[in-house]
C-alpha cells in the first residue's frame, strides 16, 4: 500500500503549521514537513477507520459526522 491513496502537499502542511506558530521567522525543514504530512494521513485514515467500525457497530449503511464524533475523543488520546 506504499504509495497509495492521496496525501497533504508539503505546501499546505508548511501554511498549517505557520498558522499556529508564535514567531514568523520560524521555520520547518523539508523533512519536518514531510514527517508532518505523514501524520496528518494516518490520523485521517485512522479517523475514517474508527468512523466506519463504529457506523457499522451501530448497523448503519453508512457514516456520518455523529459516528467521527463518537470515535474522536479515544483517536485523540492515542494519538
Amino acid at each position: 500500500m506504499e504509495g497509495a491513496g492521496a496525501c497533504f502537499r508539503k505546501e499546505l502542511v508548511s501554511k498549517l503549521l505557520h498558522l499556529h506558530f508564535k514567531d514568523d521567522k520560524t521555520k520547518v525543514s523539508g523533512d519536518a514537513l514531510l514527517l508532518m504530512a505523514e501524520l496528518l494521513k494516518i490520523f485521517v485514515l485512522e479517523a475514517a477507520i474508527r468512523s466506519v467500525q463504529q457506523s457499522q457497530a451501530e448497523d448503519l449503511a453508512c457514516v456520518d459526522v455523529n459516528q467521527l464524533e463518537k470515535v474522536l475523543p479515544q483517536l485523540l488520546l492515542d494519538f
